[in-house]
């Protein structure tokens, strides 16, 4: 069990307190829904949510197969809907890989569909995602 601290600190923005780390992170709403667009957004997180979870996911795989993933490069792409409700629509993720064996090239795919954050998504959240190997 992880506890994540929020501090409310007024005109749409928040602080965050990862409880093992102490680490902080701020939030603020978004320009298109009141916000000034000063830091991440919610929705935002979640979006970096799923590409570091794939990052980290394919990492522990690589570690375990003794592979290199150093210079890999993630891309997430939100998309709002544009009628209520508001929530994430569309979530696509492009990911940069560097030189891996043509065996391994598969194994890594399927990590990085199965992190808990992907798998975790509603299903009307499009999720598409698309590898480009070295």
């Amino acid at each position: 069990m992880v506890k994540i601290s929020i501090h409310y600190t007024g005109d749409l923005h928040c602080n965050a307190t990862h409880g093992p780390s102490g680490t902080t992170l701020a939030t603020d709403a978004p320009v298109d829904n009141q916000g000034k667009g000063e830091s991440f957004s919610p929705t935002d997180l979640v979006a970096t949510a799923l590409g570091t979870c794939m990052a980290t996911v394919m990492g522990i795989y690589a570690r375990n197969h003794q592979l290199d993933l150093a210079g890999m490069w993630i891309e997430v792409t939100k998309e709002m809907t544009t009628t209520a409700p508001r929530r994430i629509a569309r979530l696509a993720t492009q990911i940069w890989m560097p030189a891996i064996p043509a065996e391994r090239r598969l194994a890594l795919e399927h990590t990085a569909h199965t992190c808990p954050v992907h798998k975790s998504l509603h299903p009307d959240i499009e999720a598409p995602v698309q590898f480009h190997w070295a």
